[in-house]
């Protein structure tokens, strides 16, 4: 069997021999077991419990048999024992006692004064020294798999997030004097929210976004077009806003966990108006919300019908150019991939790439590695056999799972006991319009990058034949945040180890979208930014970190100023879209795929 080569230009076509396909065994009621497990993946949330036992009982057996671990394990407990009787004697006295536990600095669960009060100072700290002793004890023991004490940690603190005093009414100080001031009216208000919650999480209703933040009014309002679309993505084409602009235009690949407005959002946090207003052409690819119908769109097909459809569609349009392509997240690694792939075939239509918060190794991909392995993917893939698709409740708990103390349970308490409701943000909108993934696609993403991490182990295979990141030549530039829980940056630090371009590095500070969002202006930003040359030796992480300074302010003009020295100079704009060559504009920007739900 062989496949055919896509042609580049004057490239031969050449046969390329694919491996046999793989021989499974077929059992004959293997449908019965999937629809059972995809019924109980429901029931879980999408855990597994086999991964959830395996871990508690390899964390068991490997403590069982350290007596000098649980000896430890009881010093610690007396050590907290009597921190907590002398913290609550000099209380009970009349003291200035100091707090012996601090809550984790992401945790603001406790920052009303009245915590700081008797009798509810004693449950919050109580409650501290007991998630210390439980955060000490599942802490890895010789022998155990590191991925079985993250998960044992990681399990303990959300049953400790749901017993927390803080989400109990009558232990909370907040809500007791939320409910006394109002007369209960917080509790009515809080039920009423419950109840609108409930109802539209059993039926899945999609809620309308709110006044002030309409999708292509107020958000992803910047003025442009449609050029091309197929059944996967719509490509938008914005419209100049400089008398000239630089010769490569810019493309965008959001992930497609999420719409693409993210880059788009407000006029003055929009990264695509900032680069329009530095003298650029942008586009960006908006993919379609896939329905079961969709199940089947591969990993391939997001590369060869999304990326390489729209450096298609954009070669027709601005012909003769290479072009700057920009992946965020999901994006970035679907376009390292695609670079590679590219770089072998002797495809150079990039000018440069810019990976933003996206990661090509996964061995350290943070603690989204506590819901992947081979019984978990089994899970989830069961689940989506059934319904075609991940959908986005699923995705979403998974997240907020990662930070529960904070997403879920202050979220909770806020809106169900202190009757507040959300205040709309552009990011809290965007955050909320969430989108399915099809279930082949997630599977191979979920098996070949997260679970087998093939892409730097150079057993990542395209069209038949492995690529390697160390190909791509063209210049990249690399954004890493620094509290990032998604993609951790010295996870995505990883990609200076596997390339050897010319590279710049640069760690900002925030979070996964927070720190991508980092429009001058912006209070309190800093960021950390060097280059490496071609050729040059690795340096870890941690030196780097320790070796390059703070710089204050946004990262987004240093990222201005390096496209512009990549690029060839400035010409007049064109217009939008090529009809004469079968790419008239569609449609006004923001699309058709953006709205579905």
């Amino acid at each position: 069997m062989t496949a055919t080569k896509r042609k580049k230009g004057n490239l031969a076509v050449v046969p390329v021999p694919l491996p046999p396909a793989k021989q499974t065994t077929r059992h004959p009621h293997q449908n019965l077991d999937r629809a059972i497990r995809a019924a109980m993946a429901r029931l879980t949330g999408g855990i597994s419990p086999h991964s959830v036992t395996e871990a508690w009982s390899d964390w068991a057996m490997h403590l069982a048999r350290s007596p000098g671990r649980q000896l430890e394990l009881m010093e610690r407990a007396q050590d907290n024992s009597v921190k907590m009787m002398r913290y609550t004697t000099e209380t009970l006295t009349g003291k200035d006692a100091e707090h012996p536990f601090t809550p984790n600095p992401h945790d603001h669960r406790f920052q009303d004064p009245a915590w700081n009060k008797a009798p509810f100072n004693l449950w919050q700290q109580g409650f501290l020294a007991v998630q210390d002793w439980w955060a000490h004890a599942t802490q890895p023991v010789r022998g155990l798999q590191k991925q079985d004490a993250d998960r044992t940690q990681f399990q303990t603190r959300q049953m400790l997030d749901l017993l927390s005093p803080s989400n109990f009414p009558w232990m909370n100080p907040e809500i007791i004097a939320a409910t006394a001031k109002q007369g209960g009216r917080n509790l009515v208000d809080g039920a009423t929210l419950f109840t609108h919650d409930m109802f539209q999480t059993l039926t899945q209703s999609h809620e309308p976004a709110p006044e002030g933040y309409q999708i292509g009014i107020d958000l992803a309002q910047t003025p442009g077009k449609v050029v091309y679309r197929n059944h996967l993505f719509e490509l938008l084409q914005y419209s100049p806003q400089t008398p000239k602009v630089q010769a490569e235009p810019v493309l965008f690949v959001p992930a497609w966990i999420m719409k693409y407005y993210v880059l788009d959002l407000s006029p003055y946090n929009s990264m695509v108006k900032y680069l329009l207003d530095q003298g650029f052409t942008v586009f960006m690819i908006s993919w379609c919300n896939p329905t079961a119908d969709q199940s089947d769109l591969s990993l391939e097909d997001y590369r060869k019908d999304g990326v390489l459809k729209a450096l298609d569609a954009i070669n027709t349009i601005v012909p003769g150019q290479k072009v700057h392509a920009n992946g965020y997240c999901l994006g970035g690694t679907l376009l390292s991939i695609a670079a590679a792939t590219m770089a072998r075939d002797g495809d150079d239509r990039l000018a440069s790439i810019t990976l933003m918060a996206a990661q090509v190794d996964f061995s350290e991909a943070g603690e989204l590695l506590l819901f992947v392995d081979e019984s978990q993917v089994a899970f989830v893939e069961d689940m989506m056999w059934e319904q075609g698709y991940l959908d986005r409740p699923q995705m979403a708990r998974t997240f907020a799972s990662i930070r529960a103390e904070d997403l879920i349970y202050t979220r909770a308490v806020n809106r169900y006991f202190l009757g507040k409701e959300d205040l709309p943000t552009d990011l809290g909108v965007w955050n909320g319009d969430t989108t399915r993934m099809p279930a082949r696609m997630h599977s191979e993403y979920l098996r070949g990058l997260f679970l087998e991490n093939r892409l730097t182990a150079g057993r990542f295979a395209v069209e038949g034949r492995v690529i390697a990141l160390k190909d791509i030549a063209v210049p990249m530039f690399v954004v890493a945040t620094e509290t990032d829980h998604i993609a951790p940056w010295r996870s995505v630090y990883k990609t200076r180890l596997f390339t050897d371009c010319d590279l710049r590095f640069v760690l900002t500070k925030g979070g996964h979208n927070g720190g991508i969002l980092s429009e001058p202006g912006h209070a309190r930003r800093h960021f950390r930014m060097d280059d490496r040359p071609s050729g040059a030796h690795y340096i870890g992480p941690d030196a780097w970190l320790s070796q390059t300074s703070p710089k204050p302010g946004s990262w987004w003009p240093s990222y201005a100023e390096w496209l512009v020295a990549k690029s060839s100079g400035k010409v007049v704009p064109l217009t939008i879209g090529a009809a004469e060559d079968g790419l008239p504009p569609l449609e006004e920007a923001p699309g058709t795929y953006i709205h579905q739900v």
